[in-house]
């Protein structure tokens, strides 16, 4: 695996993407300044809608070999899909505190098939049940809106949740990353960067921009 930056991040969340214009769209995240690139995977169970699944996976593999591809799994029984997830090229994987009976287990198992591995908390669950957890997980993704959608408000209580996650992080002097997935914008990227996220997910913001390039150089300097 290349090395990847793993601070000051913006990752593109291909859901927000012209699916008509796919390969396009991928190109211009290839040629951007982002390293990373964002797919949520949802099952209509977990969340109250369906994405995009393995096939179309399958389709732009090819077009994402120059990306840190952070798979983000809205799905309930995760585990089921570890290793196809691996062969499709995951870089990261990241599942729900909420889906998973044996979290523990799931965080081995997407590490043992060469992944980082991520856990995603729901605007509702609070950063201290990762107490005993942290140090298996590589990644923790706070949800600032609720999943499922696209184009939601932000949820202003998110910045508290990555003050308190950044102090048990430091405190254990883990390289836990915090990634911030939901409403992110150039209004509000920097109170987050400063509050101790690495990772900021843009979807709209960046696919519905006039200049989607200049926008994601514009969060990355925010």
């Amino acid at each position: 695996m290349r090395d990847f930056p793993n601070t000051n991040v913006i990752a593109p969340s291909l859901l927000a993407a012209d699916f008509a214009n796919l390969k396009e769209e991928i190109k211009m995240v290839v040629n951007s300044k982002a390293k990373w690139l964002h797919l949520d995977i949802m099952d209509g169970v977990f969340v109250p809608n369906i994405s995009f699944g393995m096939p179309i996976l399958v389709s732009i593999q090819p077009l994402c070999y120059e990306l840190f591809t952070d798979v983000h799994l809205m799905i309930v029984q995760p585990e089921r899909y570890i290793t196809e997830f691996r062969n499709l090229g995951a870089s990261m994987l990241t599942v729900h505190y909420e889906a998973c009976t044996h979290l523990h287990r799931t965080l081995q198992h997407i590490k043992s098939e060469g992944m980082q591995a991520g856990v995603a908390l729901n605007p509702h669950t609070p950063v201290s049940v990762l107490e005993d957890i942290l140090e298996e997980t590589d990644l923790v993704c706070l949800m600032s809106v609720n999943p499922g959608f696209g184009g939601q408000k932000f949820i202003e209580n998110t910045v508290e949740k990555i003050k308190k996650l950044r102090k048990m992080i430091d405190e254990r002097q883990l390289k836990t990353i915090i990634e911030i997935d939901g409403g992110v914008n150039l209004h509000n990227a920097r109170k987050l960067k400063d509050a101790g996220a690495d990772v900021l997910v843009a979807g709209n913001c960046v696919f519905g921009a006039d200049d989607p390039t200049q926008m994601i150089e514009d969060l990355i300097n925010a």
